[in-house]
């Protein structure tokens, strides 16, 4: 793994919805799908990767909340995602439940 990369993964947290929603509303919150690497993204993002990121977007990988996401959220705001800061940008993935536990 590239050194960069490295130190964006030492960066990811977990975050409830409660503290992400301000994001959101600025703008900010970019939703990655679970089967991308969220370190990966973060690096393409802050390093201006265009064909990575078109790529994402076009695929569905990548891109902002949509309204049935955000309404789901807003109803378990206690909801936790994985979060890194690629600044201007909040980068999320919603926490899989483990396998064996609820949904």
């Amino acid at each position: 793994m590239d050194v960069a990369k490295e130190a964006l993964a030492t960066q990811i947290d977990d975050a409830e919805w409660g503290w992400l929603r301000a994001h959101l509303e600025r703008g900010g919150l970019i939703v990655v799908s679970p089967d991308l690497d969220l370190a990966e993204a973060g690096w393409r993002i802050t390093t201006d990767d265009t064909a990575a990121i078109g790529a994402w977007i076009a695929g569905g990988q990548l891109g902002k909340p949509l309204r049935e996401q955000i309404d789901a959220w807003d109803n378990d705001r206690t909801r936790t995602f994985r979060m890194l800061i690629a600044s201007p940008y909040i980068l999320i993935q919603e926490k899989q439940p483990a396998k064996g536990d609820s949904p």
